[in-house]
């Protein structure tokens, strides 16, 4: 029985720095199913996750020699696919719409909101309750009118906006206690 040999992460990215096509195959489909998994959460179309996750990949056979091995090779890889997820969803939906707050909102400290990555966004946007998150999701990040999202859900306009309002309100909170966290540590 043929027995393959597992690549430690260092030589994956060895091999990866050296430009050598055989280890940039092994590192991709030693991640492929979890950034699948990652992407298919944000997108229902297999055809879009695939090319998210290329161009994801495509980042990180550029910055390679850039992975310090401090934290997982895994994590690393997903937050540069997660950048080019958040990049095709602003290219591609029809007008973002992420985190849009209307001119009757608060300001929240523009400052905190730039120094986060937009995968401890989406984390925050996991926190919320489910209808509310599928309806912002599908708002924010997909780009959906609020009669699309009543057709394509079964709710009415109105609770569309509801979960919609809901979800900035909660979010706002999130953030603002996340850069509270900050200021307070740093």
């Amino acid at each position: 029985m043929f027995k393959r040999k597992k690549y430690t992460d260092e030589e994956l990215v060895n091999g990866c720095v050296a430009n050598d096509r055989f280890f940039q195959e092994k590192l991709y489909r030693k991640y492929f199913a979890s950034m699948m998994s990652m992407c298919m959460r944000y997108t229902r179309d297999k055809e879009v996750a695939m090319i998210i996750i290329n161009n994801g990949f495509l980042r990180v056979y550029k910055k390679i020699e850039l992975y310090s091995y401090k934290g997982s090779l895994e994590g690393w890889i997903r937050r540069l696919v997660f950048h080019s997820l958040s990049d095709y969803f602003k290219k591609e939906s029809r007008q973002i719409r992420f985190l849009e707050l209307e001119n009757r909102d608060a300001p929240i400290n523009g400052e905190g909101l730039q120094n986060m990555y937009m995968e401890d966004l989406m984390k925050m946007v996991d926190l919320l309750p489910p209808a509310t998150k599928k309806v912002f999701t599908l708002y924010a990040i997909e780009g959906y009118t609020h009669v699309e999202i009543s057709k394509n859900i079964g709710i009415s306009e109105g609770t569309s906006k509801w979960h919609l309002a809901t979800a900035r309100k909660k979010l706002k909170q999130l953030i603002a206690k996340s850069n509270e966290l900050k200021d307070y540590a740093g």
